[in-house]
């Protein structure tokens, strides 16, 4: 019998010695120091030759060396892996927690610079996601190992099963070696990078009641890569703005969009717009680009949002957005990018090719039910047996439109008689007709049917300004008192009916409550929907008493037609690109023209010829308006003219014709250069009178005043004899010697609203409670005081008996800003100012602190008592270039419960804001600063650190 030698040698490795003399043979074993040898167990088999094979049966002689050398490393290897299971299992074990310890390491930094709102890199989201992977698969391995191991045999050197355990060997060694090189790699000098400011817009955000559905309707769209354009329609008022708001996983969940835009279109859009508010969010918003052509803006847009993956927001279309004029790029399947937008129009979906049509519709009965209860209030459902049952009648009445269902419920809130909820369901009855407009706005039409006629009037007037408009409160009050809605004939009185007016629309939905930070003025919007029914009844249901005629924001480069003009009694074309008003309009019933925020050059003498009963003229905001035509003077019955933010130089003598005027606003001028003398105490009847700030009182050359090289004391003259003075702003105060002459006047005293004291060269020591009688003073402005080192709280004898409440004299301050006073160390005396919303302290380069602990003193002997809470009205705070402010206030932390935004920037030596974890409990504060500054800032606590980590904003 003759056996190959591969056949004896392949028994011995598999299967040891006793394979071996299995096939009736023995091995002969040499050894040799020179001898390359391969060891198997306690074997040896020298690889030149086999040259006796003991025993009878066969005889071979062959060399083995080729077949040794080329297979047999691979075959020990092999088995190498099953001898060493028992030490590399617990091996793996060990690098798998290590493992497992690095990626939550790496994981906590990425979510912690997610809370600030970082954007985790490529590479990191990699890393982690392979360290998952093998922690799963090594995890599995390791379960495994018992049942290997027991398969081992001959001191663990074979396995009864051994193709499987020397796999599973090979297995858990190259696991072992991915790990440790995985490892390695998981060291980062940062996890996560800035990302482009998510232009999802931080609104006001309603309960998405019964939208739950619907919003993971529109969330599983978002992540289909076929939807690249998504529309949301429906009817007005029915929750669709308030569904894209809650798109905000864009911001809080991990995803890979790279940028969330959001742009308000409305009824007019503008293409300009649409790309000015893009261009905001992808790096273009300097002046430059702003006034760039739109097709060149629609060209750097494009070069951006092409390589990016991009969520566009696009709220509020009427009519087709041509994409391409913006810049938006087409959203393939590619690219994964998306195009969400929100319409009343099917049809809209259609033209703008949306592969997903998602209708909002309205609630059911029973989520109708819910929502109206919420807004009536279980007090008012539970005042009388009856009312349950006919509380349910008037949310049935609503049809389930979550506007009319908030809006009504609101205003039954306070019905707590069977009648009352009767005569509701009447009216609502009443007002039911066909077709959308006449569904939507009647039920709409219900909160201003129980409305009194003057907040009604009010409430219409508010449809003169533009869709989507911030409409200032003040100005709107005091145009409403020129027009004589109120009962009273003083503005002083006026102002506090107007407060409660806007108050109680408020109250009722039908009007928001907004502050734009940036000019700090209190406003109100009114929802499109309601501003639409508003429209709907002045034009169409009260025709004949109340006649309106509005093109605001609607693009008009020229005056409407003259026979619009004929039977209009308020007229609204604001906000246009008109340049000329060219024609003589017949208007003898109108009473109100609004014509701001136009391009006008130029106005026809003859235009204003035909308009006997004008009662209010709005020409603000027209900067290259450069003078008023002459035929201005018949205005007779005008009461109100605001001029403000115009380009105009002189004010024409036929002004004096206006002897009706209650309010006249020159503020913002910067042109104005003249004033005819006599001119101002021509206006006996003036209440409110507002002057530009190239004026200057006292001090300076003459070429700064508007009187035409005569002293400035001759205007002052001429505001002595106002005796109806009640609101009134000067230019800025150059002298402590006329601001004691100002003030020396109770007149001047009682009426001023804004005082700017500028370049005070000559005191060290400035006394404010000079200021403390300024019964209307809002607005304090101190400018580059070089020499003022202190401001200190001397009470005063002068001007009436001193003040014993310490809120008197500044309870009506709300803004303060200080400006290059650069001995001043501290402001102390803003405990004095309870009502203060604004501050902002600036390029004071040795102010140490904002409220001195050192100087309490002074504050209790004015107040009464040890001291009140500061800063428990104010909105915004900014602090720049002080580079020796240590402290803004002295104890651990404020409660600020209305802070909105915090501006810190070049405050070095500041290294501990007055915050603690209440702080503001509830409301997230921006604060925008220096990343330097921010990492080295101290916080009480963790806890403070944390909370305040995702406000901060570089």
């Amino acid at each position: 019998m003759t056996v190959k030698p591969t056949v004896v040698l392949r028994a011995f490795l598999l299967g040891g010695e006793s394979s071996v003399r299995g096939y009736g043979c023995d091995v002969w074993i040499e050894t040799g120091p020179t001898n390359p040898l391969i060891r198997k167990s306690s074997l040896i088999l020298k690889a030149p030759s086999i040259t006796r094979i003991l025993g009878n049966c066969f005889s071979v002689q062959c060399s083995f060396e080729n077949i040794l050398i080329r297979g047999w490393d691979c075959i020990v290897g092999r088995a190498n892996y099953a001898c060493k299971l028992k030490q590399t299992l617990p091996t793996l074990s060990t690098a798998l927690e290590e493992l497992r310890v690095q990626k939550n390491d790496v994981q906590r930094e990425v979510d912690l610079a997610e809370q600030r709102q970082l954007k985790r890199l490529d590479q990191v989201q990699l890393w982690l996601s392979k360290a998952e992977t093998m922690i799963t698969e090594a995890g599995n391995l390791i379960a495994d190992g018992p049942q290997q191991i027991n398969n081992l045999c001959l001191g663990g050197c074979l396995s009864k099963n051994c193709l499987s355990t020397y796999k599973f060997g090979e297995k858990v060694a190259k696991m072992l070696q991915d790990i440790r090189d995985h490892m390695s790699k998981g060291v980062f000098d940062r996890v996560a990078e800035t990302q482009p400011a998510a232009s999802v817009v931080v609104r006001p955000e309603d309960r998405t009641v019964a939208l739950e559905s619907k919003m993971d309707e529109v969330w599983s769209c978002i992540m289909d890569r076929d939807a690249g354009i998504i529309g949301l329609y429906g009817i007005g008022g029915v929750g669709k703005t308030t569904l894209l708001t809650q798109i905000n996983k864009f911001s809080t969940t991990p995803n890979d969009f790279d940028v969330v835009i959001w742009a308000l279109v409305s009824k007019d859009y503008n293409v300009e717009k649409i790309q000015d508010e893009i261009g905001a969010n992808i790096g273009f918003s300097n002046e430059f680009w702003k006034n760039k052509r739109v097709d060149q803006k629609a060209v750097d847009i494009n070069g951006v949002l092409r390589n990016k993956r991009f969520v566009v927001l696009l709220d509020d279309l009427w009519k087709r957005v041509d994409l391409n004029k913006v810049g938006i790029p087409e959203q393939s399947q590619e690219n994964g990018s998306k195009l969400i937008f929100t319409t009343r129009s099917l049809e809209v979906c259609g033209e703008m090719e949306a592969r997903k049509k998602i209708k909002v519709e309205c609630l059911k009965l029973e989520e109708a039910w819910k929502l109206f209860q919420e807004k009536v209030g279980d007090e008012t459902l539970h005042s009388h047996p009856d009312i349950p049952k006919l509380a349910k009648q008037v949310a049935e009445e609503c049809c389930g439109l979550p506007l009319a269902l908030v809006t009504i419920g609101r205003a039954m809130a306070s019905k707590t008689t069977p009648g009352e909820w009767n005569y509701a369901i009447k009216k609502l009855k009443q007002s039911r007709l066909p077709k959308m407009e006449n569904e939507v706005y009647p039920l709409l039409k219900f909160s201003y049917d129980y409305l009194d006629p003057t907040m009604k009037c009010c409430l219409l007037y508010c449809c003169l300004y533009p869709e989507d408009y911030y409409i200032p409160i003040k100005t709107s009050v005091e145009y409403w008192f020129c027009e004589g809605l109120f009962e009273s004939d003083k503005i002083s009185e006026a102002l506090m009916e107007g407060d409660h007016i806007i108050n109680s629309l408020h109250r009722a939905s039908l009007l928001e409550r907004k502050e734009e930070s940036f000019c700090r003025k209190e406003s109100v919007k009114m929802h499109d929907v309601i501003r639409d029914m508003g429209s709907w009844i002045a034009c169409e249901l009260e025709e004949k008493e109340k006649s309106f005629f509005v093109k605001s924001g609607a693009q008009l480069l020229e005056e409407p037609d003259v026979k619009a003009w004929e039977a209009v009694k308020r007229m609204s074309v604001m906000k246009n690109q008109i340049k000329v008003l060219r024609g003589n309009p017949k208007c003898p019933s109108l009473r109100t023209l609004f014509l701001s925020r136009n391009k006008f050059q130029a106005i026809n003498d003859g235009f204003f010829q035909f308009m006997p009963h004008l009662t209010v003229l709005d020409l603000s905001w027209n900067r290259d308006l450069k003078e008023l035509p002459k035929g201005i003077s018949q205005f007779i019955s005008l009461e109100c003219l605001d001029l403000s933010v115009t380009g105009i130089t002189d004010l024409p003598m036929e002004l004096k014709f206006l002897t009706k005027l209650k309010m006249l606003d020159l503020s913002n001028m910067d042109g104005l250069r003249r004033i005819p003398q006599i001119l101002i105490s021509s206006f006996s009847k003036l209440q409110i009178f507002r002057l530009g700030t190239n004026v200057d009182i006292g001090g300076f050359p003459k070429e700064d005043n508007v009187l035409d090289g005569n002293d400035n004391e001759k205007l002052i003259v001429e505001l002595k004899s106002l005796q109806h003075l009640n609101i009134l702003r000067i230019p800025k105060i150059r002298s402590m010697s006329a601001l004691q002459s100002f003030l020396s006047h109770h007149l001047f005293r009682c009426s001023t609203e804004a005082l700017q004291l500028w370049y005070f060269r000559e005191i060290n020591v400035f006394n404010v409670l000079c200021l403390e009688n300024m019964e209307r003073l809002e607005m304090l402005d101190i400018f580059c005081c070089e020499n003022m080192e202190e401001m200190k709280l001397e009470k005063l004898h002068t001007w009436g008996s001193p003040s014993t409440n310490y809120t008197s004299g500044f309870h009506t301050l709300r803004e303060v800003k200080i400006v290059r006073c650069n001995k001043l160390k501290d402001v102390n005396w803003l405990f004095l100012a309870p009502n203060l919303r604004y501050l902002q302290i600036s390029w004071c380069a040795k102010m140490e602190e904002i409220l001195s602990e050192g100087r309490l003193g002074d504050v209790a002997d004015v107040v009464g008592i040890p001291y009140p809470t500061p800063f428990l009205n104010l909105h915004t705070l900014g602090l720049y270039r002080l580079p020796e402010l240590k402290s803004i206030y002295w104890g651990d932390a404020l409660p600020f419960p209305c802070l909105k935004r915090i501006y810190m920037g070049d405050c070095p030596k500041l290294k501990k804001l007055p915050l603690n974890s209440d702080s503001a409990k509830g409301n997230h504060i921006p604060i925008n600063g220096e990343r330097d500054w921010w990492e080295q800032l101290e916080w009480e606590n963790e806890a403070t650190r944390n909370a305040f980590m995702p406000s901060f904003q570089a």
